[in-house]
């Protein structure tokens, strides 16, 4: 239950977590998209601005005659234009709905055009000329300003000349900000809806991410704890049988030397099978973290399968099992590897073939070689393994049959220390099984292609390159 909540607990911080980075990246990048767009339509806009003040300047310019004065051409341009005065501080616009002036800038709604003499005093203005907008003259040439409603403007100014070069004023060409704040406006609505719809895909993506990301963890743990449970009962098993078998002797007044050597040798065997347990999970644990420091040498796999054979057909005998083996090469077949190891990997896989094959069975070891690997394959006629059991049968402690493992005394151990040591020589391992009809195991290890009259400073460099291929 702990575990349960402790896992619970840790998803939840993953999905949190994953959400709070995300939601911190999506908000960077919508600002950022913001500020782009921004920065984007105000350029555009002071270049529009930019090009009618410019525009208006010049067409202005050459018809300026006085300081100051805007008569008498001033009125062919702008015959709507409000001349205010010296005096004047409020100017209105006389005719609203007469005839614009002859270049036809000033039409649009969002623009407005403001005269200042040299003073700084406001002279006129034209176009359409916001209320309550600031009279006093401000010398910097781009200005951001409000009106009395509170709406933005965005001006241009400009000196001006007369004719003869005189200095004339000044002349401020401004524009509405309203299209400009509506349009960022829906763009920051886009964004923050977008956001929020992102941040509640992402808070269902990062919890489904979260159990995805657990996952391995979890089963990694489940592992954990089924090792520790199997490794516990494997141990308990002898210690149990040795524990009683003492208790027994010592609840016996009188040991004549026939039950004292009956107790001896049933201690002996459940000693042998405890030792056999740890020698198995050591060097399990040693290959798993690939510190044990292994002896390669020149090894002839057709050698340590005749051997195997030779050692083993009296087992199989014993069991009504006929061992048998067949070389298909003329020559013998010689790999870089570790000679103890290798006899621990087909020893494994001709006793597991022994022990599920049923009296009267075949057990037969082929050796064959293909283009850069000997081919070693162990088919019995056994009872062969269910098809998605084929998957674990190398985990450790794994069993197809608990009672029919019990009864072989096996561990489990057996096949996971055939395929750390077929991965360790850079092999590969294959099984093919049909239940009822028996299994194939085939291991497949890579040849040591020396030439036979090699020098001797040509093999030790082999070895090294194979040492560096298994580390």
């Amino acid at each position: 239950m702990n575990q349960n909540k402790l896992f619970r607990l840790t998803r939840i911080r993953l999905a949190l977590y994953y959400a709070i980075v995300m939601g911190l990246i999506l908000s960077i990048s919508a600002f950022g998209f913001y500020r782009a767009v921004f920065h984007a339509h105000v350029v555009a806009l002071d270049s529009e601005i930019e090009s009618v003040g410019g525009t208006l300047h010049d067409s202005i310019e050459l018809k300026l005659q006085s300081p100051g004065d805007l008569k008498p051409l001033a009125h062919q341009l702008f015959p709507n234009l409000d001349n205010c005065g010296i005096q004047a501080t409020n100017c209105i616009q006389k005719h609203p709905h007469s005839k614009r002036h002859l270049l036809g800038i000033v039409t649009k709604t969002s623009y407005y055009i403001r005269f200042f003499d040299i003073s700084g005093k406001l002279v006129a203005n034209a176009g359409y000329y916001p209320k309550g907008l600031p009279d006093v003259f401000d010398p910097k040439i781009w200005q951001f300003l409000k009106d009395s409603k509170g709406k933005d403007y965005h001006q241009i100014t400009l000196a001006l000349h007369t004719q003869n070069y005189q200095d004339w004023g000044y002349m401020q060409v401004g524009r509405s900000l309203q299209e400009f704040n509506h349009y960022l406006d829906s763009v920051k609505l886009i964004l923050v809806l977008g956001l929020l719809v992102a941040m509640g895909m992402i808070a269902g993506a990062s919890w489904w991410l979260s159990a995805l990301a657990m996952q391995p963890i979890y089963q990694s743990y489940r592992q954990i704890q089924q090792f520790t449970a199997d490794a516990a009962h494997e141990l308990r098993t002898p210690l149990a049988a040795t524990g009683a078998t003492v208790e027994s002797a010592l609840l016996m007044s009188q040991l004549d030397e026939e039950e004292a050597r009956d107790i001896l040798q049933t201690i002996q065997r459940q000693n042998q099978r405890l030792t056999t347990l740890v020698v198995d999970l050591l060097m399990l644990a040693r290959m798993d973290r690939q510190a044990q420091k292994l002896q390669y040498e020149i090894c002839c796999v057709t050698d340590i399968v005749s051997d195997l054979i030779e050692e083993f057909e009296a087992i199989a005998t014993a069991a009504g099992i006929k061992l048998t083996s067949l070389i298909q090469v003329n020559q013998p077949l010689n790999i870089i590897g570790n000679s103890d190891q290798l006899y621990r990997l087909f020893s494994n896989l001709i006793v597991n073939a022994i022990q599920y094959t049923p009296r009267g069975g075949e057990v037969t070891v082929f050796l064959d070689r293909n283009d850069y690997n000997a081919v070693i394959k162990v088919q019995d006629t056994g009872i062969g393994i269910p098809k998605h059991e084929l998957t674990r049968i190398f985990d450790r402690f794994y069993r197809v049959s608990s009672d029919r493992s019990r009864n072989t005394g096996g561990s489990g151990l057996g096949l996971a220390i055939v395929q750390a040591i077929v991965l360790a020589h850079q092999g590969n391992l294959n099984v093919q099984s049909e239940l009822g009809k028996g299994s194939t195991f085939t291991v497949q290890l890579p040849l040591d292609v020396t030439p036979l009259k090699s020098d001797r400073f040509t093999r030790p460099l082999l070895r090294i390159w194979y040492r560096r291929r298994g580390t």
